[in-house]
């Protein structure tokens, strides 16, 4: 078996037994942070049977996963960096989901892109949880004025999306964000990564976003 294979396995096991002690009967779904990886990396996940994988760049998605989704239609791309608006194009052309959405001006290109084609995406908010001025997302108390704009322009929103202040206990985070999902009713809840995936799962993430723990420390 090769290692992301067991990595991806062991992950899977971890989250099993975290909620499993809590009874919670729904577990998320794991993306694969591919970024930066090169395909021999990736393909023992695809011929595994893995679906969900995580890329970055629109540019490094476009060059890596092109021919592989044509052989593989089953496989869901997901934007987790921050998406430029002058990318779009290209982004909704790749990827089946984006969880970067800030603002009302890339919801609408996406919106006006993704009609071109004739292909929904699949879009979280990304919410500023912890109100960081080096990081993307809008705050919280901004979020109700976007959602109703997203729904009325008819942006498929599913969820919202979080990357919790660095080198601190995430719970509260967690906490806050499972609340703010919630009392909008959305279905899906993408938080979580290495170092924090099994405290995002017991706050009820959906999706968990692994890539070193799945791949290795990347150069």
């Amino acid at each position: 078996m090769h290692n992301t294979v067991k990595n991806l396995l062991d992950i899977d096991n971890n989250i099993q037994i975290s909620l499993d002690r809590l009874n919670i009967k729904s577990s998320p779904k794991i993306i694969a942070v591919s970024k930066t990886f090169s395909i021999d990396k990736i393909l023992p996940l695809i011929e595994h049977g893995h679906i969900d994988f995580g890329e970055n760049k629109v540019q490094e998605a476009s060059e890596k996963w092109t021919n592989i989704k044509k052989n593989n239609n089953h496989i869901k791309l997901h934007m987790i960096g921050k998406l430029q608006t002058n990318k779009v194009k290209n982004a909704v052309r790749i990827f089946d989901y984006i969880h970067s959405v800030d603002s009302a001006k890339l919801a609408k290109k996406i919106v006006d892109e993704q009609n071109k084609i004739n292909k929904k995406m699949k879009v979280f908010l990304q919410i500023n949880i912890g109100e960081e001025d080096q990081k993307s997302g809008i705050k919280g108390a901004e979020t109700n004025q976007l959602v109703s704009y997203c729904k009325e322009i008819g942006l498929d929103l599913i969820g919202l999306m979080c990357i919790p202040p660095a080198n601190v206990d995430p719970t509260k985070y967690f906490e806050e964000m499972n609340k703010l999902n919630k009392s909008f009713g959305f279905s899906e809840l993408s938080m979580g990564m290495s170092s924090d995936y099994l405290i995002a799962a017991k706050h009820f993430a959906t999706y968990v976003r692994v890539g070193s723990s799945i791949f290795g420390n990347r150069n």
